[in-house]
This record gives structure tokens, sequence and C-alpha cells, in this order.
């Protein structure tokens, strides 16, 4: 036990309708509010466009849009998460992200296996903290494969969760109002 309490490692935390996700720290590169995306013709219904940030142009993918969801207009709080796997990058349009966290690497389980079909390979695991829920999403998988329908099924996620969980363990405070 007081082992796995020295094995923690900083995630990075954000808000997808509600639903609180969270990639290793060492995988994204900076966070920035998003401002300018210049749309590219004929890309996926996924992708916003493109954004040149230090130098360099990178996809941005609006994650609600690549999970399914219904898309929002961009606000003050939206924010585009640059992230690298090997010498791929890849931008994120989140709905919000504003924490760091040391998560305890020996509390992060595996998905149960109603998720763990195609769209749960891009889920690497779920821990609890405090009364919420983490789904630490693989950030080299989501990259790797860019078609629009190995995502969709993330958005029933939530869902599925609920129906595997004893009644209590998500909070009801945190709004999903996925069908279960």
């Amino acid at each position: 036990m007081a082992e796995a309490a020295h094995n923690k490692e900083p995630f990075i935390l954000f808000e997808i309708k509600d639903t609180v996700f969270g990639v290793r720290s060492r995988e994204v590169r900076h966070i920035e509010m998003v401002e300018q995306i210049t749309p590219v013709p004929n890309a996926a219904r996924f992708i916003d466009g493109v954004v040149f940030t230090r130098g360099q142009v990178v996809p941005a993918v609006n994650l609600r849009a690549r999970f399914g969801l219904d898309r929002v207009p961009y606000d003050l709080r939206t924010r585009f998460l640059v992230l690298q796997a090997e010498d791929r990058v890849l931008g994120l349009i989140v709905d919000t992200c504003r924490e760091f966290v040391a998560l305890d690497q020996g509390a992060i389980l595996s998905p149960p296996e109603e998720i763990a079909g195609q769209s749960g390979k891009f889920l690497e695991g779920i821990v609890r903290q405090e009364d919420r829920l983490i789904l630490i999403l693989n950030v080299a998988e989501i990259i790797k494969h860019s078609g629009a329908e190995e995502l969709a099924g993330l958005a029933d996620i939530p869902a599925a969760l609920k129906k595997t969980l004893p009644a209590g363990e998500m909070s009801a405070s945190r709004g999903d109002s996925a069908p279960a």
C-alpha cells in the first residue's frame, strides 16, 4: 500500500458534456484558448480545421463531434489541448480544461467489459477520485486511429458505466444526461 501511494503520475483533466476525462501530462505539449481555426475543405466531420501554434500546423479535432455528441459554440472556457504520441501531434477541442492532478497508478482500473469493445480501446482506464469518475484516454490510440466510426462509441461510455457500477457510484450532481 505504501509503495502504491508513491506511484503517482500527473494528469491533465478536461470535460466533455459533464464527463471528466484525463490524459497523462507527459502527452500534453501545451493548452491554449481556442482562437483561430482555419477550416479545411473536405475534412472529416469532426475536424474543425487546423491551428497554427508555436510554429506548427496542428489538426483541430472537435472531441464532442468525434465522440458523436452535439457540437456547442466555443466560449471562454473552451480549450485546445495539443497532444503528442511518438512523433504525431493532434489538437483536441474540449469544453473546459482547468485541472492538474496526481493520480495513483494503482487506482486506475481497467474499463468494464461492457465498454471494452471497439471504442473501449481508446479508453485506457477509469479512476475514482472523491465523488467523480475520471475516464483516462489512450492518447496514442486516439492519434493513431483517424476514423470517426472507431471513436463514435465513446459517447456511450458514461451510460455504460452507470449500468455496471453499483447505485450511488456516480454522483448525480455530475449531470450526465446520456440515456442508460
